[in-house]
């Protein structure tokens, strides 16, 4: 189709395949270190009904998205305009309205769009469970657990995704990230345990 070699047209020129993957990965783990975050300080505070989780979990998805958009926005912009700049200069030509600079246009959306799913995807998915419970598929303690299990299971599948895109081996990017999951749900429960409101007396 067409606009399919259009598409491998503008990201050869540009090369922001490789820059969107990077955006892709830390940004899909931040939205799960995020969200069990979220889950974790809600569930250890008390806080068992799922509606309000959601709602919370959904507010700092909507954040993290709109966070992630704009900086790789502004941040890809500023970088493709120095890169188009620098190639104007070398050709002593200016490339308005030319196949670089809608190139470059395409490489600042593209990024900004994977830059603000990613998180969310990530997020969402370890929110999932909880939004189960909301319909009650499931009891909120098995969600909690589940969005837990969800959680380490996606930042595992990124470090087999960033192990098959560097061609290391895969148990030790699963594991490097197994550890990070684990590390960060046991540091975010002590850390909610600490500041845990104590119970009023009868």
């Amino acid at each position: 189709m067409q606009w399919i070699e259009r598409l491998r047209d503008l990201t050869r020129i540009t090369g922001i395949t490789e820059i969107a993957r990077r955006y892709f990965v830390m940004n899909a783990f931040d939205g799960v270190l995020t969200m069990l975050g979220v889950i974790i300080g809600a569930h250890t505070s008390g806080v068992l009904e799922p509606r309000l989780v959601i709602g919370t979990g959904l507010a700092a998805t909507l954040a993290m998205g709109i966070s992630g958009a704009s900086g790789a926005y502004m941040t890809e912009k500023a970088e493709q305009t120095r890169e188009l700049k620098k190639l104007e200069s070398a050709l002593l030509v200016r490339l308005d309205d030319t196949r670089h600079e809608d190139a470059s246009r395409f490489a600042y959306v593209f990024a900004a769009l994977v830059d603000g799913v990613s998180p969310a995807l990530g997020a969402l998915a370890v929110l999932s469970p909880i939004i189960m419970a909301n319909a009650g598929l499931l009891d909120i303690e098995a969600a909690f657990w589940a969005s837990i299990a969800v959680g380490i299971a996606v930042l595992v599948a990124l470090g087999l995704y960033l192990a098959k895109v560097s061609d290391e081996r895969l148990w030790v990017y699963g594991a490097q990230m197994l550890v990070v999951g684990v590390l960060t749900v046991l540091l975010c429960m002590a850390i909610a345990m600490v500041f845990e409101t104590p119970a009023l007396p009868a």
